[in-house]
């Protein structure tokens, strides 16, 4: 499944199913085919968001040895190159700043 958010504020994000998943999970909302993300729910969207990034970045710099750059870690060649949260969600943080800012609801699957 993909998803494709969408707002008057800004132009479309489309997330393939597992990312779109997380997303939703990371809001605190059961994945469905259809849903709505209101102005209101729009801070405290941001702030479980940022608090997701947070600490996926703690828990990345717990795990490199102590010295070394992330790049320079051994034996985590997929590690080094995955995609994090940070990059994985900014479009989301960005639509969400955006709709909150014209007071227009972010949905999918409509």
């Amino acid at each position: 499944m993909i998803y494709k958010f969408k707002s008057a504020a800004c132009g479309d994000l489309i997330m393939l199913g597992a990312h779109g998943e997380q997303l939703l999970r990371l809001l605190g909302r059961a994945p469905s085919a259809r849903g709505i993300i209101e102005p209101a729910a729009m801070p405290a969207a941001l702030q479980a968001l940022r608090a997701a990034i947070a600490t996926e970045d703690a828990r990345r710099a717990e795990a490199a040895p102590a010295g070394c750059a992330p790049a320079e870690t051994e034996g985590e060649e997929s590690e080094r190159h995955a995609v994090g949260l940070q990059q994985r969600l900014w479009p989301m943080l960005e639509m969400l700043q955006r709709s909150h800012a014209e007071n227009a609801p972010v949905t999918w699957g409509v």
